[in-house]
């Protein structure tokens, strides 16, 4: 027979899953690690061999890190999570409209696939065409980039509800505000959380582009510079940061799931 949980364990629960959460933050997959090591390993053996134009040691790269304006990683960075954020709260506001109002979902959603269709390169440079300010450039273009991704994920996580449980929760005759708040929108926290993964890794990578045309700070700017000054090692250190940049988001996405949904466990 099952046991009926007590609602002292039930309060306890979150508690011993946040002891839990902490330490496995901190682990690294140990195939990862052989992985990353033999790619470390295969590149030095590589710069031994080949021009340091093509593959320059991992000392030559570990100098230029030391050298990098870190200050347009920051840069960058707020550029992106303020895009994020427009992005997130924009979308989910649309898609919580096109859900209460089917009609409007029929009439916009054929322009939502329209706008995801347009190239980045082509929503870049509509923004030089159309906008003079730098910053509004690039938020723009990420924002159109990733609004749309958070707008249907979050519609299509609202659609997959099941019936039975929408069934069950209008028998209690809720209001609106308490329909979205207690059945809906919890339900599309998985979609959304794998929407922010996306993103993250889409707009670090847009954002880039972006700043490659007329932006004076960022790391695409500190790629247009390392260009000039023809520094393979500059480009290289600089695509270290990018990279370590997207890791580290992922893992702090990655505790905000496990703490989010720790009902999967």
């Amino acid at each position: 027979m099952a046991r009926q949980v007590t609602a002292t364990e039930a309060v306890e629960v979150p508690e011993a899953v946040g002891l839990e959460a902490a330490p496995r933050l901190l682990r690294f997959p140990r195939e990862t690690l052989v992985a990353l090591l033999l790619f470390a390993l295969a590149w030095q053996v590589a710069s031994m061999v080949l021009p340091p134009y093509v593959a320059p040691s991992w000392g030559r790269i570990g100098r230029a890190l030391l050298g990098l304006r870190y200050d347009f990683v920051l840069v960058t960075a707020g550029r992106v999570l303020l895009a994020l954020v427009l992005s997130f709260a924009g979308g989910v506001l649309v898609a919580v409209v096109m859900y209460r109002w089917q009609a409007l979902d029929r009439y916009l959603l054929p322009l939502v696939r329209l706008v995801m269709a347009v190239p980045v390169v082509c929503w870049i440079l509509f923004s030089v065409l159309w906008f003079r300010g730098v910053e509004l450039r690039i938020a723009f273009v990420l924002v159109v980039v990733c609004g749309p991704i958070f707008l249907i994920d979050a519609l299509d996580a609202m659609h997959g509800v099941a019936r039975e449980l929408r069934d069950m929760l209008r028998a209690f005759r809720p209001t609106t505000l308490q329909y979205f708040t207690k059945l809906i929108l919890p339900a599309t926290v998985p979609a959304i959380l794998t929407s922010w993964k996306i993103n993250l890794s889409l707009a670090i990578r847009v954002v880039t582009m972006a700043e490659l045309v007329g932006a004076t700070t960022g790391i695409g700017y500190g790629l247009v510079i390392a260009q000039e000054l023809f520094s393979v090692a500059d480009v290289f250190a600089w695509t270290v940061v990018l990279v370590l940049m997207l890791m580290a988001t992922q893992v702090v996405v990655g505790a905000v799931e496990r703490r989010a949904l720790v009902w999967r466990d």
